[in-house]
Formats: C-alpha cells, structure tokens, sequence
C-alpha cells in the first residue's frame, strides 16, 4: 500500500462508480490538482531499450490515457514512459455502460471499454501540441469495431503518428472488440505485420528515423498460439512484445459476483498469468528481443519479478485504482532499495534469473 495515496483511492474516488472516478482522475491530472512524484536518478534504472534511452523501467499502460488528455502530467509521477491510447482512426463510444467493475476484494478490475476514444485526430491535436517535449510517449494503435479493413486502421496510425509517437504498440489482445483477438492467428498476424512494418519502413524514410513498433499479447494463448506468435516475431523486423493484455479467465477470484461480468481482468489477479506468459514467450524469442512486461504489478517486488521473468521494462495501470497516483513513484524508489540488496550496477543483471521457474509455471 502506498499509505495516504491509497486511503484518498478508496475513500474519494471509490464513492464514484469507476467509470466516473477515471474521468475524475484525468480531469485532477489535468488542473494540476495531483501533485508530482519526483524520483531521484538511479543510473542502475536506466537502460536502453529498442533504440530508446529510459531513466526507469516503469511505464503507464495503455488504457488509461486513451486520448493522449495527460501525458506530461503522468511522467511527472514517477514513469519512465506512458503509453496513450487505444486509439482508433475514428472516434467510437465503446460497449454500453456499466463497463467497469472493481473486485475490491481480489484487488482486481473487469472492464468490456471496447477501445472507446476520440479518435486519430483528437489525440494526434494533443501530441502535436506538445511535440519537442521531453519524454517517451508510446501510442497504442488499434481498428475500429466496424472497420471493413482492420489492418487498413492499423497502417492508418503508423502514419498518423509517426512524427510524434516514441514508440508503437499494435494492440491485437482486447478482448472486447469482437474479432480482434483473431488477429493474433498465424497467418492473420502475418499478414497485419507486415502491412504495420511495411508502413513504417516508408514512414522512416520520410521522417529520416526508424519508430520501433511493439506487439501486444493476450495471456489467455495456448502454447501453440504461443508458438505462433514468437515465429511470426522472429520473422519480421518487430521491436519487440508487450506482455500481456487482460484475461478472460476468472481463476481463484473471490468475488465471485463481481467475477461473472464479461470483459477483461486486470489488476493483481492477472500478476500471475501474464508473468508466466512473460516467461514462456522470453523462452520462445530468445534473449535480444525486447520484452514490456505487464499485469499486476502493485510493488517493486512484483515490477522485479517481471524482470526475473525475462522483462526489460514493466508497465501498470489497474494497481493504481488501489494504490493511488503515487505507486510509480513508490515502485521506482522501491527498486533502488531492492538493487542495493541485490548489490547489483544495473537491474538488467538481473533480468532472466527467474526465467525456467516462471516458464514452467502453469497457467
């Protein structure tokens, strides 16, 4: 727990419904209400990533910024990086409400959102807004539910965002828009990554620079989707994983009201699932590939044990509905007390060393 942060979550926020309490949360982001979590300079945090220099390992996911409303603000917490979207060409107003359902007792949230945002051009107007600002600012690309041509929308924000995006994130593991998961079969993956890298080799010679793109997964895959997806990584020019979204299963949940909402799980529930798949995928691409690892990450303990697992950078997002603004901040502090125990120079040392136990863990 992140002491005053957490009871401010769960005695202000938590009288709103969630959906409410997020709009509440970006507009206090937005008037400054929310105050900075400055973090001293580990050098022993940063590392290089994908062509890109991080201060610390800690990054926003997607999902919570999905209009790029906040970016500057959520750096200022203590992130190393944020991630904004899924944005998709055209706005969309998502799956109907409620959509959001916290699990207080199992520290977890389910949410069937179905990428509801402004659109390519709302958020592309907030980034260009601030383009030149220092910062690594990810844009999580998705495809309209109605698209006629999905992987159309996916090339659409490749190019879109180019100029301003550090990096991309092709997001193919939502569970709710129907369909999308189907991208991440073989020949349906293939066929979208060539079409996104394709795009981005042009984009890279008109902007003079090479934008990584980055691929996320769903936890929910069976060792032979799992199999797919590492040749198909393999094969192309991909920067790197991101792993993994929510899940659909509802595994050991206490809530057991709360737990027959459809959607997605995330929050602590999804530690375990998404770590073990972390592993199994880090065992099937080898050790050069970049690998974002996600998914109940709520302490330095748990951000470390991505790492373990085969990790070289760690995003959160739903611990926060727990633990407040401040658990980056906490976290990155967190991990500097860990190396010192650990009495290692940079945390990448120990990247992999829980690799076999958390690859042959079961799902």
């Amino acid at each position: 727990m992140i002491g005053p942060f957490a009871g401010l979550a769960s005695r202000g926020l938590f009288v709103f419904d969630p959906e409410t309490a997020h709009g509440l949360s970006v507009a206090a982001l937005k008037t400054g209400l929310v105050p900075a979590c400055s973090v001293p300079a580990d050098p022993r945090l940063a590392q290089t990533v994908a062509g890109i220099r991080f201060s610390n390992p800690i990054g926003l996911a997607a999902g919570y910024d999905k209009n790029a409303e906040v970016a500057d603000a959520i750096l200022r917490l203590g992130f190393g990086f944020t991630e904004v979207g899924t944005v998709t060409p055209k706005p969309q107003s998502g799956n109907d409400r409620p959509r959001i359902f916290r699990l207080i007792e199992d520290r977890g949230v389910i949410n069937r959102l179905g990428f509801n945002n402004e659109g390519h051009e709302a958020a592309f107007a907030r980034l260009a807004a601030r383009r030149n600002a220092p910062g690594i600012i990810g844009v999580n690309i998705g495809a309209n539910k109605d698209a006629a041509d999905r992987v159309a929308d996916y090339v659409l924000g490749i190019r879109r965002f180019y100029g301003l995006a550090t990096y991309f994130t092709v997001n193919v593991s939502s569970p709710n828009t129907p369909g999308l998961r189907d991208l991440q079969a073989r020949d349906s993956l293939k066929a979208l990554l060539e079409a996104v890298l394709a795009a981005r080799a042009e984009e890279a010679v008109r902007h003079g620079k090479s934008v990584p793109v980055f691929l996320k997964i769903a936890p929910d895959l069976t060792e032979e989707g799992l199999d797919d997806i590492a040749a198909e990584a393999i094969s192309h020019p991909l920067d790197g994983l991101v792993v993994s979204n929510t899940t659909l299963a509802r595994d050991g949940l206490k809530d057991r009201m709360q737990a027959k909402e459809a959607g997605g799980l995330s929050g602590v529930p999804l530690f375990r699932r998404s770590t073990a798949v972390l592993a199994k995928m880090r065992k099937r691409v080898g050790p050069a590939l970049p690998i974002i690892g996600v998914g109940g990450v709520s302490s330095a303990e748990d951000a470390l044990e991505k790492v373990r697992a085969g990790a070289d950078l760690v995003q959160l997002y739903s611990c926060m509905v727990y633990e407040g603004p401040g658990l980056a901040a906490a976290i990155v502090r967190g991990l500097s007390s860990l190396l010192d125990r650990e009495k290692v120079s940079s945390i990448r040392e120990l990247r992999d060393s829980l690799l076999d136990y958390w690859a042959d863990a079961k799902l």
